[in-house]
């Protein structure tokens, strides 16, 4: 799926939680650019149980090498709702969500507060209506962004950003109880835009420590 990688907190933050922007003044530049995203989100996301994922022709847009600018592909716009399950794309929204909110918690708690409240309910719609997102949408989403892996990492990713961001142990029990059967356990070793197990991983052993 495209990527939404929840990367917000490490922009900001560096080793031992230091503010890597701060002495060069781009700090707020770095806030601008996640707040462009996550805006964005919140309108993907706006109605329940439904969330827009793609804005375009994947076979088209990837056959034309023009600038943005110039382009004139079709703009069709595809979603994921109860009959169209997509877990994968959803869960990872909501972890992007969650990860984004610890950026504004201190400088705008009520938008900090809305992207929690958003990704709660965006996870919640992941993990009860079950499903990669490119089973429903494979001929308009692959081969190139069909998820391979299956939807069960993002699930414990997704878990794992929302356990961070609002310290409720309901999500460190989700995983504790779900944690085999999304495949924790997997001895798989890369990190990257379809498989989210090591980043859950490596999140999780900083809250058990």
């Amino acid at each position: 799926m495209p990527s939404q990688n929840p990367s917000s907190s490490s922009k900001v933050r560096g080793r031992g939680g230091s503010l890597l922007a701060k002495g060069s003044g781009e700090l707020q530049n770095a806030r601008e650019a996640i707040r462009w995203a996550t805006d964005y989100l919140l309108k993907a996301t706006a109605q329940p149980d439904t969330i827009y994922v793609q804005v375009g022709d994947a076979n088209k847009d990837h056959a034309c090498w023009e600038r943005p600018e110039d382009m004139d592909t079709p703009r069709n716009v595809l979603k994921i709702d109860r009959n169209t399950p997509g877990s994968d794309v959803a869960a990872e929204t909501a972890a992007a969500l969650a990860a984004a909110s610890l950026v504004f918690r201190r400088t705008d708690p009520t938008y900090a507060k809305l992207l929690v409240r958003r990704a709660i309910r965006v996870f919640e719609f992941a993990d009860k209506y079950r499903g990669p997102y490119s089973n429903g949408l494979k001929n308009f989403v692959c081969p190139f962004y069909c998820s391979y892996s299956g939807y069960q990492d993002e699930l414990l990713w997704g878990a794992a950003w929302l356990q961070k961001a609002t310290r409720n142990p309901t999500y460190l029990h989700y995983i504790q109880m779900n944690g085999q059967t999304l495949g924790a356990d997997e001895t798989d070793n890369t990190f990257g835009w379809d498989n989210k197990h090591v980043g859950a991983r490596i999140l999780l052993s900083k809250v058990m420590n």
